[in-house]
């Protein structure tokens, strides 16, 4: 009898007789198989034996078919993925499937295959498509790409893009073709990296260590030089024929990351991000599995890569909070990237110039060891950090007057500038001014965005959206207001303000195809924007050689939160903007914009930097008792009535507090910062405790009985053990 890990949300693997027709040599464990599942077949992963007593007293079911002639989950990370399923306690079928590409999910071929593309023949007649919109955007898409573009390039172009494609094809003017010949995969040469002396000091002292797992916290001042660290390192692994992961935050950051790896390593550097196709992930992952890529730079999902001669894991901007998954599989991918170092003994980098709370208290604890960039390199400064006291300088649509002389003059000195605000869209709020109703999401406790570029209001967090209205609904006035400031008003400001200016917006609203970012980064690099407009994905890592001034529009933000980590992610963001300005030989500048200029953080941060708040903020977290001196697991519920969800909870909380040990806190129900969300209430119950392996104890107990319990299947509930968002 064997044990299947099956995707269901279930907390337990399922038991299979073995197939009639196989030999029990082909059932190894991290074999894919397909099983019987209630009326239906599942593709599951192959867990190992169990003994008879374990097995359940009815008839068990015969495992259909062995998919695969050799495993491929390997052992080291079946063992990675069944430590994650216990320390997060989500079901080991579902841990197992997030460990595979999509396609190796669903049963496909564990055969790496070339991509498919496709090209105009000469016997297309160019005017031929204007009638039909998506067939002349893959006309569009394809002109000028003789050697063929594939599914990566035509899929964003929209949801029938197949059919269209056929449709041409059927006509004689589109033709299939082999993908272009990829590059070599070892270059002849490579730059050499030349480090500076705290860089060799770093690299040394890791080196020194030895190829055993030491986990490495490296903290360096932004503009220091941490990508040369991380390539000399590499190349060392890569010169003695082993592999090496690299974990960056966000997509944005895959193509400028990769490009510098490939430039400078002398082997093969793959990229695995959700933005390539899926048979480009599979290829990868394969390609990886065989050892035949020795670097992969990837996000989140690349932690779960199968490299048989892994021998170092870097983890750049440790401190993001894009490692954290919010949905399904609750995972870290940076703390199981530690945990998957530990376990292949092998050692670890994270390197951040705002290193995470969590790492700085796991360094005070000797669980990390800490190394130090203390200076930008090549000789750059720091940037000055100045604050713009809104009380005194009213500011019209974001745009102060002490920020607007320092746009100014960066134009006339023909230098960039970024300007900072994570709220897309044109307004928050659309108000009318006689009655004061607001527009308002229907599915959500919250308000439309004024999107008015497109004359639609939209929700940002379930979708929904509307036509922009010219009068009131509730009134019929035609005094409607648009209020607060969004990355399209600010953008349309500095175009009113700055008409000389070269303008450029960086959000989700004006980044949504695959290469878009690529392009408007490429321009910027080559000087054709004075100004760049964005959200967070401006703050994490780019390189900008030409801007010396950075903003932060609405300092406010972090400041008046309810979240406990509000002011650890402004001081982040504060110091990472810092970053993005002066990286050469010209100084640069940092203003922050708010009504606080006050604020205990804000004036730790500007008198003693990243260091003297962090030491702060540990303290303060240490007094309240919150994370890293405590540990937490949030259990969420949502349902379409608020009675369905209370009384799950409050069934819930009533099973805890009959078995809570001595240390552990179950607190009461209470409503999520947004209750209402996409048409769902939603709940939730804080559980914590200042030992983590009381609390983990606990909930091993408390889960399995909750499970069981028949109110837990009247609501969607989840558990998200050590949570970075609290709503």
């Amino acid at each position: 009898m064997y044990a299947v890990a099956v995707p269901a949300p279930v907390r337990r693997a399922f038991h299979y007789l073995p197939p009639a027709e196989e030999s029990p040599s082909s059932l190894t464990p991290g074999v894919r198989v397909m099983v019987p599942f209630g009326s239906s077949s599942r593709i599951g992963v192959l867990l190992g034996p169990v003994s008879s007593d374990a097995a359940q007293s009815h008839v068990l079911k015969r495992i259909a078919r062995v998919l695969d002639n050799e495993p491929m989950i390997p052992g080291e990370l079946l063992g990675l993925m069944q430590w994650a399923a216990d320390y997060y306690h989500h079901p080991v079928g579902e841990v197992m499937r997030a460990a595979l590409p999509g396609l190796l999910r669903r049963g496909g071929s564990a055969k790496a295959e070339a991509d498919q593309a496709w090209r105009l023949t000469p016997a297309f007649p160019g005017d031929a498509v204007d009638r039909a919109p998506l067939q002349a955007a893959l006309v569009l898409a394809l002109k000028g790409r003789p050697e063929g573009a594939g599914a990566d390039v035509l899929r964003p172009l929209g949801g029938g893009w197949r059919r269209a494609l056929a449709a041409l094809t059927k006509k004689g003017w589109v033709e299939a073709v082999a993908p272009a010949p990829q590059s070599p995969a070892t270059p002849k040469s490579r730059c050499r990296v030349i480090l500076e002396p705290d860089q060799r000091t770093v690299v040394n002292t890791i080196r020194d260590h030895g190829a055993r797992f030491g986990a490495f916290l490296l903290d360096g001042v932004t503009g220091s030089g941490k990508t040369e660290v991380y390539l000399d390192l590499i190349q060392g692994v890569v010169d003695a024929g082993c592999q090496a992961l690299v974990l960056v935050p966000e997509i944005g950051l895959t193509p400028q990351t990769l490009a510098r790896f490939q430039a400078q390593l002398s082997c093969q550097v793959a990229a695995y991000h959700s933005g390539l196709s899926e048979g480009q992930r599979r290829n990868v992952w394969l390609q990886a599995r065989a050892g035949v890529t020795p670097v992969v730079v990837g996000t989140r999902s690349a932690v779960f890569l199968p490299m048989p001669s892994i021998a170092m894991m870097v983890v750049d901007e440790e401190h993001d909070g894009s490692y954290k998954q919010q949905e399904g599989f609750r995972y870290s991918a940076r703390d199981l990237a530690v945990m998957r170092a530990r376990r292949l003994d092998i050692p670890v980098v994270l390197g951040s110039a705002t290193p995470s709370l969590e790492s700085l208290h796991n360094v005070a604890q000797q669980r990390y060891q800490r190394v130090h960039l203390p200076s930008r390199a090549q000789g750059a400064s720091q940037p000055s950090v100045g604050v713009v006291d809104l009380r005194q300088h009213r500011p019209q649509d974001g745009l102060s007057q002490p920020l607007l002389q320092a746009l100014g003059d960066r134009l006339q000195r023909g230098e960039q500038s970024l300007l900072f605000l994570n709220r897309r869209g044109y307004a928050p709020v659309l108000l009318c001014h006689d009655c004061t109703w607001v527009a308002a999401c229907s599915r959500c406790d919250a308000r439309l965005v004024v999107h008015r570029g497109q004359g639609r209001l939209r929700c940002h967090h379930c979708g929904c959206e509307t036509a922009l209205a010219c009068q009131c609904p509730a009134c019929g006035s035609e005094s409607l207001r648009a209020l607060g400031l969004g990355t399209q008003r600010l953008a349309d400001a500095l175009a009113e303000q700055l008409p000389e200016a070269r303008i450029m917006r960086i959000d989700r609203d004006s980044i949504r195809r695959k290469g878009e970012l690529e392009t408007v980064m490429t321009k910027i690099h080559q000087r054709e924007v004075d100004i760049v407009v964005g959200t967070q994905m401006l703050a994490k890592g780019h390189d900008f050689p030409d801007v010396t001034l950075a903003a932060v529009v609405d300092g406010d933000a972090g400041l008046f939160s309810a979240d406990f980590r509000a002011g650890e992610r402004m001081a982040q963001l504060i110091v990472q903007m810092a970053g993005r300005a002066g990286r050469r030989s010209r100084p640069g500048e940092v203003l922050v914009q708010t009504h606080d200029p006050g604020n205990p953080m804000l004036q730790t941060l500007l008198r003693d930097g990243y260091a003297g708040f962090a030491d702060i903020a540990l303290a303060e977290r240490g007094e309240a008792g919150l994370p890293p001196a405590a540990f937490l697991c949030l259990l969420r519920a949502q349902a379409v009535a608020r009675e369905a969800v209370t009384d799950f909870l409050q069934r819930a909380r009533e099973l805890a507090l009959k078995s809570v040990p001595e240390g552990v806190q179950v607190s009461p129900p209470v409503p999520a910062f947004m209750e209402r969300r996409a048409g769902r209430i939603r709940w939730q119950l804080l559980i914590e405790s200042t030992s983590r392996k009381r609390l983990h104890a606990f909930l091993a107990d408390w889960l399995p009985e909750l499970e069981s319990n028949r109110v837990a299947g009247r609501v969607r509930w989840s558990v998200d053990v050590d949570p970075v968002d609290l709503d």
